[in-house]
């Protein structure tokens, strides 16, 4: 009981917790997100949100680059910080560009999404990974 009242925390559970979040995220976003656009790029592509007037396509392209590239950088824990920024920006275009004007509610799934790509950004990919093996 002690120990689940503290509030330190060991190197080791800190490495696992930021696996676990990597793996989670990561692997969530490539199935759910990012492998059905790219199996139905041409039926998605017309109603794609333009973000920033790229063109559908093209804003559809970046979203698959985000959505899988990166997002298989975040779970391998390459390049993390570098990887988790497009899919921050894809967040955010989420909430505040395909979602505006819905409530909170209906950008909830953006939003965990969002905070747990900024945790990575913030805290990293822990030792746990190909950057913290490059780093020893």
């Amino acid at each position: 009981m002690k120990r689940i009242l503290s509030i330190k925390y060991s190197a080791a559970a800190f490495n696992f917790s930021m696996l676990f979040l990597r793996i989670v995220f990561g692997l969530l976003i490539i199935v759910k997100h990012g492998y059905s656009k790219m199996i139905n790029f041409s039926t998605i592509q017309p109603q794609f949100y333009n973000f920033l007037g790229l063109g559908t396509k093209t804003s559809l392209i970046l979203s698959i680059f985000a959505e899988v590239l990166c997002a298989l950088f975040v779970v391998l824990g390459l390049f993390t910080r570098l990887a988790v920024i497009p899919l921050i920006i894809m967040m955010l275009v989420g909430i505040f560009g395909a979602d505006a004007g819905k409530s909170i509610i209906e950008s909830e799934l953006a939003l965990v999404y969002l905070g747990a790509f900024v945790t990575l950004l913030f805290c990293g990919p822990g030792k746990i990974s190909i950057d913290g093996m490059i780093n020893k």
